[in-house]
């Protein structure tokens, strides 16, 4: 091999390897965020009450597929596996925060303790009164989202890069919009389903949150991420098409 061969070949495993990073880097903060911010807000989008984590997962869907689609399976799952470790360690720093003594009374800064005007019922079924810890509060709906999340999270994302190249090989590689958006709809349906009603299940037993109230939830959450998932369809052809341009791969290459 010459060496002008070696050096094209060289730059291309390294452009190849440089979007895969990308794309684990936006995955990765997506998921993060999920877990981070969780349900510690919840905001109204016309007919949809949304927790704000939610906003940026969406993009991990289009992450893996993208993923899928240029690198094949292998790396996809390898991804997921990533991220799956990852909400261990989110698990880990929070349980560390939570366990370790806070600073003596009369050092704390001032927003570090809250005083409630009442009781009030936390995700995870417990009630606290008085005065709370604002790392507490947020470590309450963060901890039991993180878990839901984690459930949630391994079964909606293998079955997406699953059913991605089920219908990649059922179609002989033709009609990306197919298994770019069967597959999302119905893993984030798997998603919306099982983070509710994990996260939720302590606090729907213990009767702080009705029936009803847990429907429109998940309705809300799988309503948002299908039209998301929807309106991915153009930007995931045109990343499709450039960055397959870009890395030199045709669909022979990762048809695994």
């Amino acid at each position: 091999m010459s060496e002008a061969a070696l050096t094209q070949d060289v730059d291309l495993a390294e452009r190849r390897e440089r979007v895969y990073i990308v794309l684990a880097g936006f995955f990765l903060c997506a998921m993060t965020l999920l877990n981070v911010v969780g349900i510690t807000r919840f905001i109204q989008l016309g007919p949809m009450a949304l927790a704000v984590g939610v906003l940026p997962y969406p993009l991990t869907f289009l992450c893996t597929d993208l993923i899928s689609e240029l690198y094949g399976r292998r790396r996809a799952n390898f991804l997921v596996w990533v991220g799956f470790s990852l909400n261990f360690f989110i698990l880990g720093v929070l349980w560390l925060g939570s366990s370790l003594p806070g600073v003596p009374a009369g050092t704390q800064p001032p927003w570090q303790v809250i005083k409630l005007a009442e009781d009030i019922a936390l995700p995870n079924g417990e009630s606290v009164t008085g005065t709370v810890e604002l790392f507490q509060l947020v470590y309450a709906c963060t901890s039991g989202a993180v878990f839901a999340s984690m459930m949630a999270y391994i079964a909606a994302q293998f079955c997406d890069v699953q059913l991605f190249h089920f219908f990649k090989r059922l179609t002989k590689g033709r009609h990306l919009w197919l298994r770019n958006n069967f597959s999302t709809l119905t893993s984030q349906m798997v998603d919306s389903l099982m983070v509710i009603t994990v996260t939720f299940g302590a606090t729907f037993l213990a009767g702080e949150i009705t029936l009803a109230a847990m429907l429109v939830l998940i309705g809300s959450n799988y309503l948002f991420k299908m039209c998301v998932a929807l309106a991915d369809t153009v930007p995931f052809y045109y990343l499709t098409g450039k960055l397959k341009t870009y890395l030199e791969i045709n669909n022979l290459e990762v048809m695994d």
